[in-house]
């Protein structure tokens, strides 16, 4: 057998066999933000677990740059306080005395040119110490304003380009607070990086049931053939927090709910369920299939009647009692930021022409729940008299991305008896109790990602400045017209939202 066939029959050595865990080769992380609370809750106990699962190399190395003026043992402490209050993985001295020989701490801000040339030395000393080979990641885990100064000084100080390794650059959220302004820092990082070295995080492509969406469409032909304006009546896809915004108004305020999540998060799981099957599971054919979607979505108008926006006010999270919006610490009582938004957009495609989307995120809603509800339309001829179905809703595919995480499917049923009445019941799959292992938090699926130059769950700069374009006609109008409707704390928003519904003669689902 020629080498070229057994590299096909043995999976040990094909490529494209996604069943084996995929181990990251020599190389390191750049943590610029690393005090901030996304490092210390997320990132941080990602790469521990990362390094206990045996996904890591052993000579992995991780430098943190902030303006503390922390030794090594300081931050190795700081490290280790993150890991042990966040790490999902069972605690092991051998994986994390491993991991500290690796860590580095490096002192300045991000117009010092001093201490950029010596994180430039100590990734240099590292390649020659622990083996990293060139390759390094810089992960931007800070506020949108200072990736121009980053991105710049990892040119000036050689960083950004290796003659030996890879070097890439991991983005957070937000991108840009419109098209134009998203656009103008795709061209600051792509000066300096190549778009195929840019990673822009989205944390909820990364989780597990996000991704069981392709799964569940395209491997199963129990589902995907029901996915169009035929079938499909509506599709509501929310994110609700049951959190307010305390002590994050540095961040939120003049930001909003539509800008935070609406273009990100919603906009790309829409994008995942009326994406078209790619011609295989490769990233650059299923970034295309997405693009496709976007450039067909559309904002319905007119904005006055398909969208809402609130605010929260005090009232009552479970039985403990909260402010509200105004009343939380560092927002201005003039504030009219929204923490709701609702609107709805169609798809110019021969798939879901008529089918309308309604998005909605909120804070301190009813409950925390992230979901998409395909409502499928009412069967064309029902063979029962007045009163048999009164209790019968419409059927519907409900896939939960958090928490509780699995796909519920609603269809009616006859209740026994000698009667003929149908009633809406459940068919209810969880993850949890289907599979013994514990899905990977979605950071360690996106860092292990990057890594692997593995750019399937990453928006590309089309992508970005797509969301921005479909969701600026809104912007614009809500900046002219009006402010949010308030909505007590413990409510599922404020009146807009079902008044935007009911217009239609439909209803938002009540996780």
């Amino acid at each position: 057998m020629g080498a070229s066939q057994e590299n096909l029959n043995n999976p040990l050595r094909n490529p494209q066999d996604k069943r084996l865990p995929r181990i990251a080769g020599p190389g390191g992380l750049v943590i610029f933000g690393v005090t901030g609370d996304l490092a210390r809750k997320k990132l941080l106990p990602a790469i521990y677990d990362l390094a206990n699962r045996g996904l890591l190399p052993p000579g992995f190395s991780l430098v943190g740059y902030g303006r503390r003026a922390w030794s090594k043992a300081e931050f190795e402490a700081q490290v280790l306080e993150s890991v042990k209050a966040g790490a999902r993985t069972p605690w092991r001295n051998a994986v994390w005395d491993r991991l500290a020989e690796g860590i580095e701490f490096v002192q300045g801000d991000f117009s010092d040119d001093a201490a950029f040339d010596k994180l430039a030395a100590v990734t240099a000393r590292l390649d020659e110490q622990r083996g990293t080979s060139g390759n390094w990641a810089f992960y931007l885990s800070v506020p949108p304003q200072h990736f121009s100064s980053v991105i710049h000084q990892l040119q000036r100080s050689g960083m950004a380009r290796s003659e030996n390794g890879w070097r890439r650059v991991v983005i957070e959220k937000p991108f840009g607070h419109d098209e134009a302004s998203a656009k103008e820092l795709n061209d600051v990082v792509n000066e300096v990086f190549p778009e195929s070295d840019v990673f822009r995080i989205d944390h909820y492509l990364g989780k597990e049931t996000v991704q069981n969406i392709l799964a569940l469409r395209f491997a199963n032909q129990l589902f995907d053939p029901l996915f169009n304006s035929h079938y499909i009546d509506h599709v509501q896809i929310t994110m609700a927090e049951d959190i307010g915004l305390g002590g994050r108004a540095g961040y939120y305020d003049g930001i909003g709910a539509a800008r935070d999540v609406l273009q990100n998060h919603l906009l790309q799981l829409l994008a995942l369920i009326a994406m078209e099957e790619p011609v295989a599971f490769n990233p650059a054919e299923l970034q295309s299939e997405k693009i496709k979607v976007l450039r067909a979505t559309r904002p319905v108008g007119p904005f006055a009647k398909t969208t809402a926006r609130g605010q929260y006010t005090a009232g009552w999270q479970g039985s403990v009692p909260v402010c509200g919006l105004r009343e939380e610490e560092g927002f201005d009582p003039e504030s009219t930021t929204e923490t709701f938004a609702a609107a709805t957009f169609e798809i110019s495609s021969r798939r879901w022409a008529g089918v309308p989307f309604y998005l909605r995120t909120g804070k301190r809603l009813g409950r925390r729940v992230t979901e998409i509800a395909l409502v499928f339309k009412k069967a064309p001829h029902l063979p029962f008299v007045d009163g048999q179905t009164t209790a019968q809703g419409s059927n519907m595919l409900v896939i939960r991305v958090q928490p509780e995480e699995g796909v519920l499917m609603r269809f009616g049923s006859k209740v026994p008896g000698s009667g003929m009445e149908v009633r809406d019941v459940n068919m209810d799959f969880s993850y949890s109790e289907s599979f013994t292992e514990e899905s990977p938090e979605a950071y360690e699926r996106l860092i292990l990602d990057a890594f692997l130059d593995e750019a399937s769950l990453f928006p590309t700069n089309e992508e970005v400045e797509l969301s921005w374009r479909i969701l600026d006609p809104i912007l614009k109008s809500w900046e002219s017209h009006g402010t949010p409707e308030d909505y007590p704390a413990g409510t599922w928003g404020p009146p807009g939202a079902d008044e935007l519904m009911s217009r239609s003669g439909r209803q938002w689902r009540r996780p």
